[in-house]
């Protein structure tokens, strides 16, 4: 466990909101976007989920008061989906309100396949009274052509991620090659139709291929993001800034890190091998 704490704490920011906020104030600094998220899902109880309603309610008023370049991520079942689907939308449009009064953004954590459908109609929802939100779609899923055909027609923001849940074969990709594939034509999908998608990866073959298709294509560096865990590749954020490309940090805190921690460990093999070398090369 003395381990893992020494390993989480180089990819977490810290217990609190305030640990968070000047982390950010730091990337911002440094000329990079960022996300932050309070660590946390599968709550327990409607107290739980209040509890991490009112953190966010704070730490949208936090950046705003900080004057910084961030916006916020969650995921529903820290907002209660998996108690109350309800209960989660009312939360929800608590923070969307918050976030629109404070001129900023919310983005929907996509978790396992489970609440995929669910989170995704529960956006839909959303999106039709509020559009300072997106979603995240991941490139694992069978489904996910799909998904972003529809959500591109809509005019949503999406984060294209892999993918970290431990998923079966009847829903989702096992082989890495055909995983790469379909991240690639994804991506491609989302800068020739999408609304600012988010591309969010470590592995420098997709990001080859996105700036190779954005070249080709006459694709502005604002056109999109790259987006990249905190502590992972950090050399890299400011390579890709430097060479005109937009790049935001997704920067979780908070007190829940194991599940974190340890999912991006078990999930991918290239995860462990990114912290080893971001150990290294700091």
């Amino acid at each position: 466990m003395r381990a893992l704490t020494f390993l989480a704490s180089r990819f977490v920011a810290g217990d609190t909101a305030e640990d968070a906020v000047d982390a950010v104030a730091q990337l911002n600094s440094e000329g990079l976007k960022a996300t932050l998220d309070f660590l946390g899902e599968d709550c327990e109880s409607d107290a739980q989920a209040e509890a991490a309603t009112l953190e966010y309610l704070s730490l949208l008023d936090a950046i705003h008061k900080a004057g910084l370049d961030c916006n916020v991520s969650l995921k529903l079942t820290q907002f209660g989906l998996n108690l109350d689907p309800e209960m989660a939308e009312f939360n929800l449009r608590r923070v969307l309100e918050r976030a629109a009064a404070t001129e900023n953004f919310v983005r929907i954590d996509m978790e396992s396949s489970t609440y995929t459908q669910v989170t995704i109609d529960l956006f839909k929802k959303v999106f039709a009274d509020y559009k300072n939100v997106g979603i995240v779609i991941q490139a694992c899923l069978n489904r996910s052509e799909a998904d972003i055909a529809e959500l591109n027609a809509l005019g949503a923001r999406v984060r294209l991620c892999k993918g970290a849940y431990k998923e079966p074969a009847s829903v989702a990709i096992q082989k890495k090659d055909l995983l790469n594939k379909n991240y690639d034509e994804l991506a491609k999908s989302l800068l020739t139709n999408g609304t600012y998608p988010g591309i969010a990866t470590h592995d420098e073959q997709r990001v080859q291929s996105v700036l190779s298709f954005a070249k080709e294509k006459n694709i502005s560096g604002d056109a999109f993001e790259f987006q990249m865990l905190y502590g992972l590749r950090p050399q890299r954020w400011s390579e890709l800034v430097a060479d005109g490309w937009s790049m935001r940090v997704y920067v979780p805190y908070g007190t829940h890190w194991l599940p974190y921690f340890t999912r991006r460990l078990r999930e991918r093999k290239e995860n462990v091998l990114f912290v080893l070398k971001s150990l290294v090369t700091g």
